[in-house]
């Protein structure tokens, strides 16, 4: 596990840097500031704050202490994922994926928004990637949203006799395209004026589905492949029950 844990960081850090010096602000991911309306910025701050404090405090309560070295290295893994941009010219912003569904399946939702919240200010800090005022909007839409959601679809896939592969591959998918959905709605009901959020709402779904598609369903391939390579040599790292929720 140390060495594991070593050269992940070593990877992690490497590519941080590269990120920073290679980076170009032409197609910034997320929200940027100044995008969304003060009081609209407010209200997904206010919602997306008790899932960041609920998600710290499951840190503090996790006993094992092996475990958190591996939910640091989940937390790097959703800050390179997410960090892939697909240029979307009619949006004039990006798309990408963003690892949580994965997340969420290995080290549970809760934690999720924990390490997509830190990931996030990283990624506004130094890669100009979203905003600070606009932190709220983007946690809400990739790491509540797109954490659980994943997390319940696959609950609920199991639930209907789907196997591993399936049900992590549907979480995976339906993780990527809700944190698209849920950012759609925030753009629409802060930059919408009386009727007219509704017709925004559609153009921007419209607008990222050439890209954000095939997004989604190439995530929820990364995230089945990844859960069961992990979870068949280290079932141990995995947070989530899967003994108990998974069939074959």
């Amino acid at each position: 596990m140390n060495t594991i844990t070593r050269r992940a960081g070593f990877l992690a850090a490497a590519f941080f840097a590269a990120s920073v010096l290679l980076a170009e602000p032409a197609h910034a991911m997320h929200i940027s500031d100044g995008v969304l309306p003060p009081s609209w910025a407010a209200f997904w701050w206010a919602l997306a704050i008790p899932f960041v404090v609920i998600g710290i405090k499951a840190y503090e309560k996790e006993k094992n202490g092996a475990k958190k070295p591996f939910i640091g290295l989940i937390g790097s893994a959703v800050f390179i994922i997410s960090c892939m941009p697909v240029p979307v010219p009619v949006a004039g912003s990006c798309s990408h994926p963003c690892g949580t569904g994965l997340a969420a399946l290995l080290i549970g939702p809760k934690l999720t928004v924990a390490i997509s919240s830190v990931a996030l200010v990283l990624q506004a800090l130094f890669l100009a990637h979203g905003g600070i005022t606009t932190m709220g909007a983007n946690i809400f839409s990739m790491g509540v949203a797109g954490a659980f959601s994943g997390y319940f679809v696959f609950r609920a896939a199991n639930k209907l006799g789907l196997g591993i592969f399936s049900s992590t591959f549907l979480a995976g998918l339906v993780s990527d395209w809700a944190t698209y959905a849920v950012t759609s709605l925030e753009l629409a009901s802060g930059l919408g004026s009386g009727g007219s959020a509704p017709a925004m709402f559609g153009a921007l779904l419209a607008a990222f589905a050439p890209t954000q598609i095939p997004l989604g369903i190439m995530e929820g391939f990364v995230t089945a492949s990844a859960f069961k390579f992990i979870t068949e040599r280290r079932p141990d790292l995995s947070l989530t029950p899967v003994k108990e929720t998974v069939s074959e």
